[in-house]
Formats: C-alpha cells, sequence, structure tokens
C-alpha cells in the first residue's frame, strides 16, 4: 500500500526551504546562469562558497561530456591539486576514458601506445584488471560500438565519470558531494526501506521517486 497522503498534507515546509534546494540542485550541476535568473526571481542571495570556481567545474563537466578527459585532467590538478593523486578510482576513469575516445576515433595505435604508457600500472589492483581487458578488448573490433563493450562508448559513460568527478571537486572544497535535493531523496528511499523492514514488506513499498512524481 501507498502511504496515505492525510499523513503528510498538513505537514507545512517552507517556502525558502523549497527554493534553496532548487538553488542547491542548479549551483551543484553548474547551472550557472539559471540559477542567477532564479535567483533575481525569487530575492535569494548565492551562498558564497558555492560561487566559487563554478565556471571552471562547468569546463571540467563539459570537457569530459566532450570526451576531452586530459584538458579535463589538467584543469582538475590547477582547480584541485592532489584530488587525482589521492583518488585513483577517479583518475582511472578520466585515463581510461581518453583511451576509450582513441579507439573511437579508430586511433587503435595511438589507443595502444597511451593504454601502454598511462594504464598498464593499474594492473598491480586486482580491482582494475577486470575492465582493463574490457578496454583493452576494444581494439580487437574494427567497430568497437558493434562489440560487447559497447556501453563504454555511450554518453551515459561520459555522464557517469563527468558526475562523479563534479561530486569529487566539490568534496575536495569541502562543499557538500550531492545537492539538498539529491540528499533528501536518498533519505526518503532510507527511511521507506527501514519502514518496509520494521514494519513488515506488504505495508510500506519500496520508495520509487518515479512513481512519486507520476501522481
Amino acid at each position: 500500500m501507498e502511504l496515505d497522503p492525510r499523513l503528510y498534507e498538513n505537514v507545512s515546509v517552507s517556502d525558502n526551504d523549497v527554493r534553496n534546494i532548487v538553488l542547491s540542485y542548479l549551483m551543484h550541476n553548474c547551472f550557472k546562469e539559471t540559477a542567477e535568473a532564479f535567483l533575481s526571481s525569487t530575492g535569494l542571495n548565492l551562498p558564497v562558497d558555492y560561487s566559487v570556481d563554478v565556471d571552471k567545474r562547468k569546463a571540467i563537466f563539459n570537457f569530459v561530456l566532450e570526451g576531452n578527459a586530459l584538458k579535463a585532467i589538467e584543469l582538475t590538478e590547477e582547480m584541485a591539486p592532489n584530488l587525482l593523486e589521492n583518488d585513483m578510482d577517479l583518475h582511472f576513469d578520466l585515463l581510461s576514458l581518453h583511451f576509450i575516445e582513441l579507439v573511437r576515433s579508430k586511433k587503435f595505435t595511438e589507443a595502444l601506445d597511451f593504454g601502454q604508457k598511462k594504464l598498464t600500472s593499474f594492473q598491480k589492483v586486482t580491482k582494475y584488471i577486470e575492465k582493463l581487458e574490457d578496454f583493452m578488448a576494444l581494439l580487437a573490433y574494427e567497430e568497437p560500438e558493434k562489440s560487447p563493450m559497447f556501453h563504454l562508448l555511450s554518453p551515459e559513460h561520459r555522464q557517469n565519470v563527468a558526475e562523479g568527478l563534479n561530486r569529487a571537486v566539490l568534496a575536495h572544497a569541502n562543499l557538500p558531494a550531492y545537492s539538498s535535493l539529491e540528499r533528501v531523496v536518498q533519505q526518503a528511499t532510507v527511511v521507506r526501506q527501514y519502514l518496509q523492514q520494521e514494519v513488515g514488506k506488504d505495508s510500506y513499498p519500496p520508495f520509487s521517486l518515479k512513481a512519486f512524481l507520476s501522481k
């Protein structure tokens, strides 16, 4: 069964709280112009912390979405020194993204050379071995986008890497890695999961944002 709306319809929610959640989402995702228009129409003030380096964050984000991982690495090292040195997973994702873009461009020799110089060192860590095998397997296909690893060349893969990098840059600046909106949804999901376990699986179904928004 779904939660009875009468349980929450009279709960007061501040308009300013809702606006701040929207503003947090916009700034977190580097929608600076939209955020400025939103501020102008609501009279809110932009939190000082979120205004720091938002243009650079947006540039880094867009470079990843465009597949220009090396430029994203360069700007990241400039903006957040030691971040990639200390975050091996993120560094691996960015370097492998450049490898993938070389493969996409049919620059197989250059991709192989880059992989040997920049990626082979990750073989020392067990969790990267399977991923490296998938990346290198792309070289065996004249049309990598038709290979079993086609998902690595998808826009969704770039998006995931870009979002992970954005969160890491924010955390490096001691800012929340997730927007307020994302944290509200995460907390609602956890609460519903807890209720389902405590009260009974037939009492409260798992929270689905998609289902909630479709009402």
